[in-house]
């Protein structure tokens, strides 16, 4: 049952100390037997790879009580074999899809209790981690890596419903180059864009949009989470580019969208396209659908919606996400992975 010492109401979405993480090492060519750790700390080599050389990615997902007090993770298949791939791209050993759901199942079992209740809009939000610890300090692979799942309660991200946003395009600045690492989930990507992100913030816009880094003519995705458009008669527009990640949140709610009977389209979208949408929204893990209601790119403001109005469709992609999240829906696509505790 859910811990009674804490006012899961109040929970926001940071660190929470938990009863421990789950932790695996590769060396010699294979992966060992993974341990439950209680330090929130690693030690590791001076000259780690990731420290020096950026070999490291991540994923984000969520474990929900369901309301028949079942606890499952939201398509943890998936989860897996994006870092899967990301691994090979940033020459690491993937870590093997079996590997990566048993490890999430026996984490969550491990911290059971600290999956928030059933009616709070919390869950516990799983963050694995790939990193090269072992010493390189030539240009090259590490010959030791460790695979790090960590959890932690966190609240709904809007108490009280959706709350759409304003944007700004940032001309200056760009996320991810054709051919580059967009489409895989490392840190160097966040760290791209957090200079633009906090001057964004600190003149008043939550988010920043990119564009195409060729071109600046096409969107691209917000600085943490995929575009989506949708138009008056209900059609459901994402961005097609390889600089842009493969959001699981984004192919699900394609999924939801069609399930719906909406059509759904996967392109590239001029930026002039933008004044054509009756609704435009950031997705993502930590809070599903972020309805945007303005968006500026220096003396040109596109005005979405009025600032307190989230769209009939976003609104029900939303609920028919969370409605799936929380087993009030009928998950009929198999995406809640159910964790024997």
């Amino acid at each position: 049952m859910p811990r009674t010492d804490i006012d899961w109401a109040s929970l926001g979405f940071g660190f929470t100390d938990v009863n421990c993480h789950i932790r695996y090492t590769w060396k010699d060519g294979a992966w060992g037997e993974g341990e439950f750790v209680k330090d929130p700390y690693i030690t590791m080599h001076i000259g780690a790879s990731c420290l020096h050389y950026g070999q490291e990615c991540f994923e984000g997902m969520k474990a929900f009580r369901q309301k028949d007090g079942k606890i499952v993770i939201f398509r943890p298949e998936e989860n897996a074999l994006r870092m899967s791939r990301t691994a090979t791209r940033c020459v690491m050993p993937p870590v093997p899809v079996e590997m990566f759901v048993e490890a999430c199942d026996k984490v969550v079992a491990a911290n059971e209790e600290y999956v928030p209740p059933y009616g709070t809009g919390g869950s516990l939000y799983l963050r694995p981690l790939l990193i090269g610890t072992g010493p390189q300090i030539g240009v090259a692979p590490a010959h030791e890596y460790t695979f790090m799942v960590m959890v932690m309660p966190v609240g709904a991200y809007y108490k009280g419903g959706l709350k759409p946003v304003r944007a700004v395009i940032l001309d200056d600045w760009d996320r991810a180059a054709p051919h580059g690492m967009g489409d895989v989930k490392v840190g160097g990507n966040y760290a791209a864009s957090l200079f633009a992100h906090e001057k964004a913030k600190k003149d008043g816009w939550p988010v920043e949009l990119y564009l195409d880094a060729a071109t600046h003519k096409y969107v691209e995705e917000f600085s943490t989470s995929n575009f989506i458009g949708i138009k008056p008669d209900g059609t459901y527009v994402t961005p097609d580019s390889t600089s842009v990640l493969p959001s699981v949140t984004n192919k699900s709610l394609k999924q939801c969208a069609a399930d719906l009977g909406w059509n759904v389209q996967t392109r590239k979208i001029p930026y002039e396209e933008i004044r054509e949408f009756a609704e435009v929204a950031a997705c993502g893990t930590a809070v599903v659908v972020t309805p945007v209601w303005e968006i500026t790119r220096g003396n040109d403001v596109i005005k979405i919606s009025d600032s307190d109005t989230v769209g009939p469709h976003l609104q029900k992609l939303y609920e028919t996400m969370q409605g799936i999240q929380y087993g009030v829906l009928e998950d009929i696509h198999g995406w809640c992975h159910q964790v024997c505790v």
